[in-house]
């Protein structure tokens, strides 16, 4: 299984550049961590939010592997702990299709890819910055895979 990061936004500060560099790094090679950034729709010329995430909608839709369960960030979606994301991890791993994590721009996802989402998942009740999203969003599954694989990273 393969989990790609599907992200809008390009310009992350180096900050974060690194700790998703440094986080995908330490995936073990049958769980390889892609990530795939897609531009933001400008926020000038007055467009509706509504055009604007249906843009980046369809740039995400076509980054998405053929046949990928889709998990949508998202802060109406589940709200799991360390252990739970582990267990839905192994449910993935499981089901043997890779896994497509939506991360939306600044004004979230397109309710359409939202709709067609296998699921949606939160990370926190906190607004978190979008560089900063990812680089938890990583962690978070990175923890998650030491946890199922008895790596001592994880202590609970």
């Amino acid at each position: 299984m393969k989990l790609t990061l599907l992200a809008v936004g390009t310009r992350l500060p180096s900050w974060a550049e690194s700790a998703c560099a440094e986080y995908a790094r330490r995936f073990p090679p049958d769980l390889p961590l892609a990530i795939v950034e897609v531009k933001a729709e400008p926020r000038t010329g007055g467009k509706p939010v509504v055009e604007l995430k249906r843009r980046e909608a369809e740039r995400l839709r076509a980054q998405i592997p053929t046949g990928a369960r889709l998990v949508a960030l998202d802060e109406h979606g589940s709200d799991l702990d360390t252990k739970q994301l582990a267990d839905r991890l192994q449910s993935w791993r499981r089901d043997g299709r890779d896994v497509a994590l939506l991360i939306g721009g600044p004004d979230g996802l397109d309710p359409a890819l939202l709709q067609a989402a296998d699921e949606t998942v939160r990370l926190s009740s906190l607004t978190l910055p979008h560089a900063l999203a990812r680089v938890v969003l990583i962690e978070a599954l990175y923890r998650a895979w030491s946890l199922t694989a008895g790596h001592p990273y994880h202590r609970e």
